[in-house]
């Protein structure tokens, strides 16, 4: 059996690798239709509910895809190995694709105002110890999480993943709602699909463990 840390190393390169050609090719299709499918005709602004949905929502699937990896080194169950690995790929796509849209659209990465601004709620509380968005882990909640084992640690991911796939579910209806660009609404709307899905199994993942959400 090869060493653990390989195994993890190969996963992640292949993650960032997918990450990469999926990004390119999204971008190459929204720069065939002159930068954006806006309602407006052009990129969107730096303020706009597009930027404010891509930098928000890139941050947001950073922290899953964090969440899939310690989890993946704190258990042997297949089931929760192979969730794990699904979401970290999906999600580090994703956000290759937010990414490579502020590139295209020559707009920064780093917000200019409050977290979740676009959507109205940039007057919200300051998120705490890192949680910086509805649904994200704390900094102590990620460390605790790298200090399980078993199912211990199977449980605390999946009630940490339900509530960060219901944080991310809310953002993402609200792209679906205010986004001016189409495949951005479309990746948003898929996104509401797929979460979903997914809290509905990791709710029977948690019966079966014994725990609840």
């Amino acid at each position: 059996m090869r060493p653990r840390t390989t195994t993890r190393t190969n996963w992640i390169v292949g993650s960032v690798a997918a990450a990469v050609l999926v990004a390119g090719g999204i971008t190459a299709a929204v720069a065939a239709t002159d930068g954006s499918d806006s309602d407006s005709g052009g990129a969107p602004a730096s303020s706009s509910a597009d930027a404010g949905f891509a930098r928000d929502m890139a941050v947001h699937h950073q922290q899953a895809v964090e969440m899939s990896y310690i989890v993946r080194d704190r258990t042997d169950d297949e089931e929760v190995r192979r969730l794990a690995y699904d979401i970290a790929q999906t999600q580090a796509n994703q956000r290759g694709m937010l990414l490579g849209w502020l590139d295209l659209w020559e707009l920064p990465k780093v917000p200019e105002g409050a977290p979740m601004e676009w959507m109205g709620m940039g007057d919200a509380p300051a998120g705490e110890d890192g949680a910086l968005m509805p649904g994200m882990a704390t900094n102590a909640e990620l460390a605790r999480l790298g200090e399980l084992k078993g199912k211990k640690a199977e449980v605390l991911y999946l009630r940490l993943m339900t509530r960060h796939h219901r944080g991310g579910v809310h953002m993402a209806q609200g792209c679906v709602e205010r986004c001016g660009v189409d495949v951005e609404r479309r990746l948003a709307r898929g996104m509401v699909e797929s979460q979903e899905s997914e809290i509905a199994l990791m709710a029977s993942m948690l019966k079966a463990r014994g725990a609840g959400a």
